[in-house]
């Protein structure tokens, strides 16, 4: 008989009068605690020593008394969206931990093996493992060395003893609010959910330190897990090895010849991306603040984003969204700042060049004396496909920078550990114990400005962007980011035999001497830690306008005040900007001049707003239609006389083509018809270099960046043979050429009937993403969307200083599909019917579906 140590004091079902605060009702008894056989971690658990600060003894109106243990109650309004209310924050992860296991126990279970290093004992070694963040791809067995390898006991152990009492509190109280739902599957509760992994032998309980992994995974997501395989298989070469060539102009050539198709960090955009606004008084309509947010984040594994309303008391309260596993809110908003994020261009860390004794190539020259480096030796339990289990060991070495690398791009070695020379890799996001303590801190800011001081002082943002606005407040962006500290002065005098490449490859991204001390990081005088920029070195800009970033660098934030002098591993200036930038850009002047033709007066409202960002509008179209039609459909282009590879298309097949093009309304609506030959067409053109005579006729100019390059070389053989190749493609496909969108584009994640997804690519400068990561129709495919917008919020504020907020996780809440909140969002954003976040208790208690419980249980021996 399994004890039960946990009780559940409430549950309200719908009906209830009260509001975020009040509860009441029956009880039952409920079961927690590890089953018997199961799984332990791979390392003992320590209770964390920080000590938790003094509790108020006066419980606020309407939240659960406290008692000596855990107590959070938990309001569930349309959409399952959860307003948790706790008195500490140990109780608001209880609460946060039992919800985010209700919705999505498997893919958090599943992300539990794989910062443990558990995949291929599990999953199996034949088991793939991909990071759809960073575009990462390798096998379990690799993931499970690479994983072993960076998350180090040091690592876990900087990171919680740096971390504030209540980051501290709400992990462990996430911790054992999973830990309780999840043994309720064990014994049998809620049936027929989590079918994909309740009888599983990986369901495994989760741990502190499990918190902090997975903490740490996301902390490097745009720099060491790029590397997975690299990491992972890196290895000394066997005496005679012959010394390879260093990369050839050839190799340059090849890979620089089609820039557009190469990852992260060849190229400077991670696969992840995101489009945000911050308007003040100068740019509203009626002067009153609004922002816009909306990651263009994975719709599949742990990079979703939920939505919940936490509230600690009179300590925090905020709303809005974080990735799965972490119990705080990374977007959000309250009643006295709303804010977002967008992937920065700065890269977050370097690479050093290794120079190597050649009679023991795990010793590097270091300060003119030959050095060591350090070993582990890993063994991976992997299963087999006969049910037995086998091991691997490997040894993997680290420099006193970081991990030991190959690289790989396109079958071109780049990075090799070779008898002469090798590669290691220095993160600065491997070293940033502030993280979390960003996060918490801004949750808990009681102001605009000191959410703003905040951003400064910690310091801990570790690869975003951010902006904000609050009521009557101005428009703050800033990539106030940990970024290593190195000085364009010191890229070049610090540089490799390798530095020439990368300045053609990865142009801001060093490759450093690791044979000299003085090619160690700079520390600025303002940096909270060793190694990285302070605030003053790094970009930031407050407007009574507005403010905007969609993935370029930030020197465009508001054209008429570029923003320059920053180092070249923080991003790029006076540099042609994306198809997607230039729309984000041209969207806000066009309606701050009317030129929008949109109705009433000028500047934002939140209405106008929501038509803007869900619009569908594509820049790609914008530039180049017109020319397209002309050059390619016209009378004066008929059979005959058509230029080059047009040629070669039926007459009839290229007038069916051109007339649907034609026709097209120039949007990635549901009912437009004909987009997909444009995106078949640009998905061609994308590939071409955009130099002049080339893609377009005029070169970009500093001078007017969101208008060039422009003219777009219709004429160009290269051009001509994309458009003809695009025409075959569709035709190949069955697709009609005149189908509505709705016909072939929907959400790839869900099982049943079909919803339909409106947007579109990144490439083809959509503004409003619904991506199907490479998928075209030439694949035999149509357009499954797995990628694109996931959380969007609107903010605006009341004349009560409330705020007002409306938006769409697009995906759903819950992965699983016997939850009924497994497809409900995504079927109200098909609509773009706009949901509104119940902030205020009037507005949770007007829900009309909203449910309640109450979850209380004793501390564990491990809540600080």
């Amino acid at each position: 008989m399994i004890q039960a140590r946990h009780l559940l004091l409430a549950v309200v079902i719908s009906g209830m009068t009260g509001c975020f605060g009040s509860g009441g009702g029956s009880g039952k008894e409920s079961s927690g605690g590890s089953s018997s056989g199961v799984e332990a971690p791979p390392k003992v658990e320590t209770p964390p020593k920080n000590e938790t600060p003094p509790k108020d003894d006066t419980p606020p109106d309407d939240v659960p008394p406290e008692i000596d243990g855990y107590s959070a109650k938990i309001t569930r309004t349309s959409y399952g969206i959860p307003h948790i209310e706790a008195a500490d924050f140990a109780s608001m992860g209880y609460g946060y931990g039992y919800v985010q296991a209700e919705d999505n126990l498997c893919l958090l279970a599943e992300d539990t093996l794989t910062v443990r290093g558990l995949r291929a004992k599990h999953l199996g070694g034949e088991g793939s493992y991909t990071i759809p963040s960073n575009g990462a791809e390798t096998s379990n067995v690799n993931a499970d060395f690479f994983w072993r390898s960076v998350i180090s006991d040091e690592a876990l152990e900087s990171l919680k003893n740096e971390s504030d009492p209540e980051v501290l509190a709400a992990s462990q109280g996430f911790v054992d609010g999973y830990n309780r739902y999840l043994e309720e599957i064990r014994v049998g509760e809620h049936p027929g959910r989590h079918d994909d992994c309740r009888s599983t032998d990986w369901l495994l309980p989760i741990t502190l330190d499990d918190m902090f992994r997975r903490y740490f995974r996301l902390a490097i997501l745009a720099s060491s897990s790029v590397f997975v395989e690299g990491i992972a298989n890196a290895k000394p070469p066997t005496p005679g090895t012959p010394v390879p060539p260093e990369l050839s102009e050839g190799d340059i050539a090849k890979l620089t010849e089609n820039s557009a198709s190469l990852s992260f960090p060849m190229s400077r955009e991670l696969d992840i991306g995101s489009n945000m606004y911050a308007f003040s008084e100068g740019a509203t309509s009626d002067g009153q603040s609004l922002l816009f947010g909306n990651p263009h984040f994975p719709w599949e594994k742990t990079e979703r984003l939920y939505l919940a309303h936490l509230k600690v008391a009179d300590k925090a309260e905020i709303m809005g969204a974080a990735l799965y596993g972490l119990p705080a809110v990374l977007i959000g908003f309250n009643e006295h700042f709303a804010w977002s994020h967008t992937v920065s261009t700065a890269y977050r860390f370097t690479f050093y060049e290794l120079t190597l004794n050649p009679a023991e190539p795990t010793q590097y020259l270091y300060n003119g004396e030959f050095v060591d480096m350090t070993s582990s030796e890993i063994t991976v339990e992997i299963l087999q496909p006969d049910g037995s289990v086998t091991e691997e060991t490997r040894t993997l070495y680290h420099s006193q920078y970081g991990p030991m690398l190959e690289y790989e791009v396109s079958g071109v070695p780049v990075l090799s550990w070779t008898p002469a020379k090798a590669y290691t890799l220095r993160d600065a996001n491997a070293e940033n114990n502030r993280m979390l303590n960003q996060f918490f801190r801004w949750n808990q800011a009681s102001s605009f400005e000191k959410f703003k001081e905040l951003h400064a002082s910690v310091l801990g943002v570790p690869w975003v962007n951010t902006i904000a606005t609050g009521p009557g407040q101005p428009a703050y962006y800033g990539d106030l980011t940990v970024v290593p500290n190195v000085t364009d002065m010191q890229a070049l005098q610090c540089s490799s035999s390798i530095s020439p490449a990368f300045a053609l490859l990865a142009p801001g991204l060093p490759v450093l001497d690791g044979s000299r001390p003085d090619c160690a990081w700079g520390t600025d005088n303002d940096a909270p830690a060793e190694g990285v920029f302070g605030p003053e070195n790094l970009p930031s800009l407050v407007r009574n306008d507005w403010v905007h970033n969609c993935n370029d660098s930030y020197w465009l934030t508001n054209p008429d005040e570029p923003l320059t002098g920053y180092a070249s591993i923080i991003g790029d200036e006076e540099t042609a900007r994306t198809l997607r930038t230039r729309l984000c850009i041209k969207q806000v002047e066009e309606r701050l001049s009317g030129g929008d033709g949109g109705a009433g007066s000028v500047g934002f409202d939140m209405s106008n707003l929501q038509d803007i960002v869900l619009s569908s509008s594509v820049m790609s179209e914008r530039l180049a239609r017109d020319a397209v039609l002309t050059t390619y459909c016209s009378s004066e282009s008929s059979a005959g006389a058509a230029p080059g590879a047009l040629a070669d298309l039926p007459e009839q097949t290229r007038t069916e083509a051109c007339n649907a093009l034609a026709k097209w309304d120039g949007q990635y609506n549901l009912d437009s018809r004909g987009g997909h030959i444009w995106r078949e067409f640009w998905r061609r053109i994308n590939l071409l270099p955009v130099g002049p005579d080339s893609k377009w006729q005029e070169s970009f100019s500093a001078d007017d960046p969101v208008n060039t390059p422009r003219t777009f070389n219709a004429a160009n053989p290269a051009a001509i043979k994309a458009f003809a190749e695009a025409v075959q493609a569709v035709e190949a496909s069955g697709v009609p050429f005149d189908a509505e969108l709705r016909e072939i584009q929907y959400s790839g994640i869900h099982e049943g009937d079909r919803i339909p997804v409106f947007g579109g690519e990144s490439f083809e400068g959509a503004f409003t993403i619904a991506a199907t990561k490479g998928v075209g129709l030439a694949d035999g495919k149509e357009y499954p969307v797995t990628y694109g917008n996931s959380y969007i919020q609107t903010v605006t504020w009341r004349e009560d200083g409330t705020p007002k907020a409306e938006g769409f996780v697009t995906y759903s809440q819950s992965t699983d599909p016997a939850s009924p909140y497994y497809r409900d969002m995504t079927e109200s954003y098909a609509e773009k019917n706009w949901i509104r976040f119940p902030y205020t208790d009037a507005d949770i208690s007007a829900d009309p579906v909203q449910k309640t419980m109450t979850l209380q249980a004793p501390f564990t021996s491990a809540t600080p």
